[in-house]
């Protein structure tokens, strides 16, 4: 039996219509080109300007935000968010959410990291790239909340994800200004934006004095936002293109290396490299120098090493050959190598769904509508909760206070819905509060709820009363705003890393003439480190806040292109030249020495000398005055030549140092020594006769066998000055051992004859036979540890040869006002 066959056989030609479409192919072309360009700018490569996030980035916050990944929870597999991300909102492939998810857990990368991550995400430069994401984990930051926060609270629009099955926000209510604060980069179709990071504290400076002064102009602005504040540190050379990327939203900087010059074995000198510019890693400058000396484009290179570990960050020794500058081999690594990079601001960012390059003022701008907007919204949400809530507990009262009235009506009613219209006829409710009133359990309707609802009823309606102020005055809702902002910045700000120079100079160079000749003052802190202040006002403190490096044992009035004399122990007066000093930013918080640069960088030390003093070189004043730990005292006459760097301002005798040194302001001052058996001294200045720079000096202070002068110093006498000394052992003397310290009044001192041995400053106590420390000077006096941490002075005694008390921590360093 033949099998009938199954398929249909093919139609005829005349059942076929062609229809063929003649589409122009440049039209095509034109058309495709600009769907896929649109695609790139809105929905890839270029950030929001309200919350700083291209989609991706908003996408994995928002996901981590839903699956409650907070600071309080452990932490997730990477493969986890990334795939939650890629499911829900992002329908990319998985390489790029992971890439995104990694670069915001990089502190290297983000100023403000919005990733908490745990495992392996990578290194500075990409030398060593992150463990795949199913071996990292993850969680938000602490920071990462203040860009959700209130997002359920109708504070912005949701938009349907790429299938219509899930809402995700459009932007995030971002309570701190991301954009700014940690940057972006992105390469769209013919157009691109690179934005550097800022330091939050500077950013939110800024944009609470331009919420105060919405009228302030660039130069207010940068008073706050100098300039960048890369995650990296670094030392960013010439602001003039900062300026014009602040002013119009494009322009460029150098970055710059951190670089000491340190002696790296016992015979050679090095480069030793703590900081790199950003986004450049150590491998690369290391595989750099090869090459150049390799090719014999670079001499003086004796080795390189990479000393980096998570304990002591970023170290880079690069070994100098001896017969080579280390000075000039590092600005041949400047020129030709990574360690300086220039970075080129481009600040294109999405403004109302169109890509606008935006100066420093537009950003803060943009951001703060923003803000008004969310805080707007948030309360205009709270207040309607409020008043529904209110609405209920209204309603509920009006029933307690005839309960045995509702509870009868209730009964006598045949079912629920001849209760609810006989309440609300009644008691004149609404439906919603009939309801409410229906559903509450007789156990709520005490004396006591009673109670309790009152006071939910009064509080209610203040908040309510407060939520309408605020939306009823803009002046409250701006003000709202800079308290918001304020206490993120006191939570999250920190120091800045990143120093900023004005010249673009090398450490040894001659003046940039393109820098303003403008009054300034160089300072000196207790942990060795310089800088100078953008005026020559006196650096004084603007609230009680203390911080690390806030002693300035020596301050010196100067101009910018000036040159200021540092004295060092050894006799030497070196030249320094202000220009390449840091200049510490004017920011509102109290002012600090964290910006400046130690003293390596800009003077080469031998052996075992050290910086004693700063001083002018004006050869009109009285005269510097030297005292020394053999008890010579000398008045150097003012004469230094502009054409020599070093000097000779003392010649000291064998195994002598300079303890202490001080420019003479009018020749009238009084000069103090201290031994260390407790002996001081104190003559007029004026009975030391002036002597030129070879002289030796005279006999200052009489010594007793053995003893040796730890203190001197020169101060005026009509000044409220104190005398400060700590006891300790001859066999201990460390200040982490330290016993009791003393503070009396300088006039319980008289005034005794240029050579004679003073009288007694302290008593000693049990196990105690030395002084270990001593200082003279006029009040405030501020005191720190070693390492710079702030320390306290005990009281005044008025006693001249008294014991001291114990110190709560160890004193190595005290200053007057600066």
């Amino acid at each position: 039996m033949a099998r009938r066959s199954t398929k249909t056989p093919p139609p005829a030609d005349d059942d076929f219509e062609e229809k063929i479409l003649d589409i122009d192919v440049v039209d095509e072309m034109q058309g495709s080109f600009l769907e896929y360009a649109y695609s790139v700018i809105y929905s890839r490569a270029l950030p929001d300007a309200r919350d700083g996030m291209k989609p991706v980035h908003r996408r994995i916050v928002y996901q981590m935000n839903e699956m409650g990944l907070r600071r309080e929870r452990g932490y997730v597999k990477c493969a986890r968010v990334v795939g939650e991300v890629m499911g829900k909102l992002h329908p990319h492939g998985d390489a790029s959410i992971y890439d995104a998810l990694v670069r915001m857990a990089q502190s290297f990368s983000m100023r403000l990291p919005l990733v908490d991550g745990h495992g392996n995400f990578g290194s500075l430069g990409n030398d060593d790239p992150p463990a795949a994401m199913r071996y990292t984990e993850c969680r938000m930051a602490d920071a990462t909340s203040l860009m959700t926060e209130s997002i359920e609270e109708d504070t912005v629009d949701f938009n349907p994800n790429y299938d219509g099955q899930e809402q995700e926000p459009g932007v995030l209510p971002s309570a701190f200004p991301n954009l700014l604060v940690n940057g972006a980069s992105g390469i769209a179709v013919g157009m691109a934006t690179n934005m550097p990071p800022h330091n939050l504290g500077e950013v939110i400076a800024a944009a609470r004095h331009l919420i105060k002064h919405p009228a302030a102009d660039l130069e207010t602005l940068m008073r706050f936002v100098p300039g960048p504040d890369l995650p990296t540190g670094g030392r960013i050379v010439g602001l003039a293109g900062v300026r014009d990327a602040y002013a119009a939203g494009r322009g460029s900087f150098k970055i710059r290396a951190t670089v000491a010059v340190e002696n790296v074995t016992a015979r050679r000198k090095g480069l030793v490299v703590t900081e790199l510019p950003f986004s450049v890693g150590p491998e690369k400058v290391i595989a750099k120098i090869k090459d150049l000396v390799g090719s014999k484009k670079l001499q003086g290179i004796a080795d390189v090493k990479d000393l980096t570990d998570r304990e002591h960050g970023l170290r880079l020794v690069i070994e100098i050959k001896n017969g080579f500058v280390p000075e000039a081999v590092l600005e041949q690594l400047y020129k030709l190598t990574p360690m300086e990079e220039s970075f080129g601001i481009n600040n294109v960012a999405l403004v109302d769904g169109q890509p606008l390059t935006l100066g420093l003022k537009e950003l803060l701008e943009v951001y703060l509508d923003h803000r008004f907007t969310v805080v707007r919204r948030r309360s205009e949400f709270r207040r309607t909760k409020k008043r529904d809530r209110l609405h209920l507990v209204e309603g509920l009262l009006v029933a307690l206070i005839d309960i045995d009235e509702v509870i009868r009506l209730i009964r006598s009613s045949d079912n629920s819905a001849q209760a609810k219209e006989r309440l609300i006829e009644h008691f004149s409710l609404s439906e919603i509060q009939t309801q409410y009133i229906l559903d509450t359990p007789l156990r709520r309707l005490t004396r006591f709820d009673r109670i309790e609802l009152e006071g939910e009823r009064d509080r209610l309606n203040a908040e309510i009363e407060e939520l309408t102020r605020i939306l009823d005055s803009d002046a409250e809702l701006r003000k709202l705003v800079s308290n918001e902002l304020a206490a993120v910045s006191k939570k999250f700000g920190t120091e800045r890393r990143t120093v900023l120079l004005e010249s673009a100079s090398a450490p040894v160079t001659t003046v940039s003439l393109q820098v303003a000749d403008d009054p300034c003052r160089v300072l000196l802190s207790s942990t060795g480190l310089l800088a100078r202040t953008a005026n020559g006002g006196p650096f004084q403190e603007e609230s009680e806040k203390r911080a690390k490096h806030d002693v300035i044992v020596s301050a010196v009035p100067a101009t910018t292109r000036g040159e200021v004399g540092a004295v060092l122990s050894s006799g030497r007066l070196l030249r320094l030249s202000v220009v390449d000093l840091p200049q510490l930013p004017e920011t509102a918080s109290a002012p600090t020495l964290s910006g400046g640069a130690p003293i390596a960088e800009f003077l080469t030390l031998e052996g075992d000398e050290r910086l004693v003093c700063l001083m002018t070189l004006d050869e009109s004043s009285p005269g510097l005055a030297l005292g020394t730990a053999q008890g010579i005292v000398k008045r150097v006459v003012p004469d230094y030549p502009s054409n020599r760097d070093e000097l000779e301002v003392i010649a000291l005798k064998d195994g002598d140092r300079i303890v202490g040194a001080a420019e003479l302001r009018t020749g009238e001052e009084d000069l103090v020594f201290i031994t260390d058996d407790a002996q001081l001294l104190r003559f007029q200045a004026s009975v030391v006769r002036p002597q030129g720079r070879p002289a030796g000096g005279m006999t200052g202070v009489k010594l007793t066998p053995g003893a040796k002068v730890i203190s001197f110093s020169a101060v005026d006498p009509a000044a409220d000055a104190v005398v400060f000394t700590i006891a300790g052992s001859r066999g201990t003397l460390d200040d982490s051992v330290q016993t009791t310290a003393k503070v009396t009044p300088f006039d319980q001192y008289p005034r005794k004859g240029r050579a004679t041995g003073g009288v007694r400053c302290q008593r000693f106590l049990k196990g105690e036979d030395c002084l270990s420390f001593a200082w003279t000077g006029t009040v405030p006096a501020r005191a720190a540890q070693r390492n710079g941490t702030p320390a306290e002075l005990p009281e005044i005694d008025p006693r001249r040869d008294g014991s001291g008390v114990s110190l709560g921590k160890p004193v190595s360093a005290v200053a007057g006002p600066a």
